[in-house]
Formats: structure tokens, sequence, C-alpha cells
């Protein structure tokens, strides 16, 4: 494997010159955001049986980051996550499930609140509202010191005039759709959802500090229980979702958000195109926890009166 070239602006050994360049490539270290989409099909595979290709997933994202004087990088940001009819592009309101034979409503995915802080230290991500055990991010090719200190350092490797990043999470967490509540819904009293990425960024780009945002294209893929808004809880059909994506930032503005994902956002999400307008505290919530918070219970609470 071909070890990182360290250009004179950046030395990929140290956490600080990692947290900078993290933070053009996802984000822009500009006034104003930059926007990067996503866009591909996910499957559903159940037992040994042939891959199924179920809907399109896209989205995009606007990113902010502001490198602090203690070296930190601070992000913030703005995200959507729609499906789509692959044959149309078309962003669905409502899905037949081949496994059901149930038309059911898609709960298409927004989150206004990605605030956080990036540190020397890669993170640890405490996910749900239960106590279990926070996701370390990057664990295959994380940095572990003999005090057992992790320190942000990325597996950054060159070819050529491209510098690469792999970057991962793997979690597993109380469900917040519960099987009490929601039992159409939820797969089980607990979700291990996970997220992978690689990026590939022009290194003059990177290493040029006077470059606010280096531009990128990613492999995004992503494995799941099934999506709540699915109702396989109770179909007795145990599986797992696989998406695989093209992920892309050009630095240009809207060009990378596909034109009906951009026309879908500006006719019914237009404040996901506006910049964000604080540096607050926050976290990036995930989909279970959002349609928890969204969707009225199936199952009346026994608490309530």
């Amino acid at each position: 494997m071909q070890a990182p070239v360290a250009s004179p602006a950046l030395d990929f050994s140290t956490p600080a010159d990692n947290l900078y360049a993290f933070g053009k490539l996802w984000a822009t270290y500009a006034d104003e955001p930059v926007f990067s989409a996503f866009h591909g099909l996910m499957y559903g595979l159940v037992g040994n049986t042939r891959a199924k290709p179920l809907f399109g997933y896209c989205g995009f994202g606007q990113f902010q980051a502001r490198l602090l004087d203690n070296g930190n990088v601070r992000l913030r940001g703005k995200e959507t996550g729609y499906f789509y009819d692959p044959a149309s592009g078309d962003i669905l309101r409502d899905w037949l499930n081949p496994y059901t034979g149930e038309r059911v409503e898609v709960y298409n995915f927004l989150n206004d609140r990605i605030r956080g802080e990036l540190g020397p230290v890669m993170p640890r991500f405490q996910m749900g509202d239960g106590e279990d055990a926070p996701t370390l991010m990057n664990e295959g090719t994380a940095i572990v010191n003999e005090d057992g200190s992790v320190p942000f350092i990325l597996p950054w490797q060159t070819f050529g005039d491209n510098l690469m990043l792999e970057w991962d999470y793997t979690h597993r967490y109380r469900n917040p759709v519960t099987p009490e509540l929601w039992p159409k819904a939820s797969t089980g009293p607990y979700i291990n959802p996970s997220e992978h990425f690689t990026f590939s960024s022009p290194l003059k780009e990177i290493s040029d500090r006077d470059t606010p945002s280096a531009s990128f294209s990613c492999g995004f893929s992503r494995l799941s229980p099934w999506w709540p808004w699915m109702k396989m809880g109770q179909s007795g059909i145990d599986g797992v979702l696989f998406g695989r994506m093209n992920s892309h930032k050009s630095n240009q503005g809207l060009v990378d958000v596909p034109r009906k994902v951009l026309d879908y956002t500006e006719r019914y999400h237009p404040e996901y195109l506006e910049p964000c307008t604080d540096w607050d505290d926050g976290f990036p919530i995930g989909t279970w926890e959002a349609y928890a918070r969204d969707v009225a219970p199936e199952v009346k609470p026994e608490h309530s009166t």
C-alpha cells in the first residue's frame, strides 16, 4: 500500500492537519456553505435469495467548517434524505412493498441540526436515547496508543494526484422505534445501521491552504435493518437493506444536486437550501430517532390517558 505524501503544507501524521484536511473535504471554510449530493439504489437481502432492488436513495447536505484557535474544527450543516423511483427519478410519497403487498407511506428524512466539534481525539458517537456503548469512528483503521487513546489520524492514501480516504461507522443501539409502540414499523429492540465512505479528492486542493474547500467523488454504501416506514415489523421476513450510492462535491453551488431532488426541495423544504445561522451544539439525529419523533405510535402508550 502506498503511503500518504506529506506536502509542505500538511503533515498527515498529526491530528491538527488531519482535522484541517477533513474539514475542507467534508465541508468548506468559506463564508457560504458548500453542497454535496448522493444518489443510488437500495437492495433487500433475505436469507440466501438474490438481492432485490427496491428503491432509490438520494439527497444532499450543505456544510461549513470553522478552524478554531485551539486547532479543533467546528462543523454545521443540514441534510436531506429522500427515496425515489429508479425508473423516473421522482421522489416517492408512497411505495408498494413487494414483500408484504402493502402500500406504505414513505418517510423522507430531514435533519437541520448537524452541529458539532472535532478535536485531536477520534470521535465516539452516542446514538439513541439508551445507555448503549458509544461508537468509535473508523474503528477498523484507528490508531490506538498504549494508553488507550485514539488520535484523530485518518487512513489517507495517495495514488497519483488523488488523495483517498476511507471513513466508516458501525452502530448497534436500542431501537427508538420500539416494538411495543410501533409493532409494524419496528424490526426489534436493537438496530445496527452502518455507513461506509470511500473519498477521492485532488491532493493539491486538500494541501493548498488558500483553497477553502476540496472537491471530491465518493462511493457511499449503507447496511441496516428495514426502514421503519416499510412496515416490516410483523412480516416475519428477516432481512437486510444494502445501499450503494455515488456522492460528489464540486464546490460549484447546487450543480451536484440532481434536478428532481432540487425541484422537490424547493417546493416542499426550501429552508434546506438556506444557510445555517448558528454554530451551536447539536447532533446529526438518526433516521430511527427522527421517525420516533415525527410519526405517532401505532399503539397508545399505557401511561396515556
